[in-house]
């Protein structure tokens, strides 16, 4: 078993601390690992609660606040409408996905999971005033 580093990183150059996740197998699709990404989060979120959920994608009926999505009724999230939205934001380009130093394209694609693999998830903001 490996643990993956996760990171999440914006264009306007902001980078998290990044943080862990156990992967058994030394191969997975994007669209898994994006899965157990969401699923670690969102139960991560469900067995605390707190105001703010701080994951990959925003939840529905949510608001963007600076360090997360602030949910308008406390509820839990469920982790497969959640990594729906976040493989249909992965589709739409709303984040990239990079293993290493490269980026993969496609949720069917394979990655190896070597030790010390660090994937990198990258959120693309607009531009202000551009």
């Amino acid at each position: 078993m490996a643990t993956v580093t996760i990171v999440d990183e914006t264009t306007r150059g902001d980078r998290g601390a990044g943080w862990g996740i156990e992967i058994a197998e030394e191969r997975l699709t994007v669209g898994e690992l994006i899965r157990r990404r969401v699923f670690q989060e969102v139960a991560e979120y469900n067995a605390r609660m707190p105001r703010v959920f701080q994951g990959l994608v925003q939840p529905e009926d949510t608001e963007r606040v600076l360090n997360g999505y602030a949910l308008r009724t406390p509820r839990r999230i469920d982790p497969e409408a959640q990594t729906a939205l976040a493989l249909k934001a992965f589709a739409g380009n709303g984040f990239l996905v990079l293993v290493g130093d490269r980026q993969v394209t496609g949720p069917d694609e394979e990655i190896d999971l070597v030790l010390g693999t660090e994937v990198t998830f990258l959120k693309l903001v607009a531009l202000v005033g551009g």
